[in-house]
């Protein structure tokens, strides 16, 4: 429990020690505690107990200018989290709310309620609201919806298929009933993938030396719309088989992310002029209007099972690091959440 209101808390945080050169490591994370000071009139304290670790977060270790701002050395880390009011002088949120937050990589935080978001369990259990119906979900919707307008019965590649986000990319367009072609590089996942969301091919990119054949062999038609998460030799097969007036919606390029030189791939950028490929990168919180529909639309399709899900969850607030560097190793399926305890 929470101590009381004359009292400050003590709270675990993860800090970043130092900005990676390459892929991260233990050694650039350190963990903390600190006080809070008791909250004031019109706050509330919340003790965590989910949080996301996402690819994204790797950009905001490097210094420099971002679509958001670099992590500090010596300052906890942030992300999407979900935790419970332990204590409350705020009129609108009561001890024993569940409330989405940013405020991720820690035990406690205190808040006025700004960009706070109160949630419920009554659909899904509360940690979906990082996933499914959360940013990551909203990212493939965006992505589908209003980057590639995504029309009924198109054929539509889905790089890093079975990762939180691209696992609902899959699921959305198959309920467009499209072909739906993904990669992926562990059989347990493929097997996923084809199995439990029934998409209609899968790649194994790590055990194919030509990519493009491979796609090929599976989009004999070509392919109209490509969800980019990985970039590199994977956008080049996809220039390579898309469809002319095709659309490429780049939502993240994994691929890169460690990258100490740049890659060489694609190598074939000219076919975006000859085949007048739309090509389109995108924020998610550039489209924080369309949340109402997007919720609307997400609660109808798992109400419907078109949508399922999978979590990958490490246990322990020590262990977010090693969480987040999985990422760049395949270790997840789905979301990868840190349950705090």
């Amino acid at each position: 429990m929470a101590t009381q209101t004359s009292q400050s808390t003590k709270s675990k945080q993860i800090e970043l020690a130092s900005r990676p050169d390459g892929e991260p490591t233990e050694a650039n994370f350190k963990q903390t505690v600190v006080e809070i000071p008791p909250i004031a009139d019109g706050e509330f304290l919340v003790k965590n107990e989910w949080m996301s670790v996402d690819p994204y977060m790797r950009g905001r270790m490097k210094a420099g200018d971002s679509y958001v701002p670099a992590f500090s050395i010596d300052q906890p880390l942030e992300g999407g989290c979900i935790g419970k009011v332990v204590e409350s002088r705020h009129t609108s949120f009561k001890e024993g709310d569940y409330v989405l937050g940013t405020l991720g990589w820690r035990e406690y935080w205190t808040s006025t309620g700004e960009g706070v978001t109160p949630i419920s369990s009554d659909l899904v259990p509360v940690q979906a609201y990082l996933g499914v119906l959360g940013m990551t979900g909203m990212t493939a919707w965006v992505g589908l919806n209003r980057i590639a307008n995504l029309s009924n019965n198109s054929t539509v590649f889905v790089s890093a298929a079975s990762g939180a986000v691209g696992s609902v990319a899959c699921q959305i367009a198959k309920a467009k009933d499209c072909r739906v072609i993904g990669s992926a590089g562990q059989p347990s996942k493929i097997e996923w993938l084809s199995g439990k969301i029934g998409i209609d091919a899968v790649i194994n990119y790590k055990e194919t030396d030509d990519l493009t054949a491979a796609l090929r062999e599976h989009a004999p038609d070509g392919i109209d719309v490509y969800f980019d998460n990985v970039g590199g030799d994977h956008l080049e097969a996809a220039l390579e088989v898309m469809n002319d007036f095709g659309c490429c919606v780049e939502c993240g390029m994994i691929s890169t992310y460690n990258a100490t030189e740049p890659p060489a791939a694609p190598r074939n950028l000219f076919k975006v002029v000859s085949k007048r490929i739309r090509m389109q990168g995108f924020i998610v919180r550039d489209h924080m209007s369309d949340q109402e529909e997007f919720t609307r639309e997400m609660v109808s399709l798992i109400k419907s099972d078109k949508i399922v899900w999978e979590e990958s969850i490490v246990s322990g607030l020590e262990n977010a690091p090693a969480a987040f560097i999985g990422l760049f190793n395949g270790d997840n399926l789905g979301k990868q959440l840190v349950r705090i305890d």
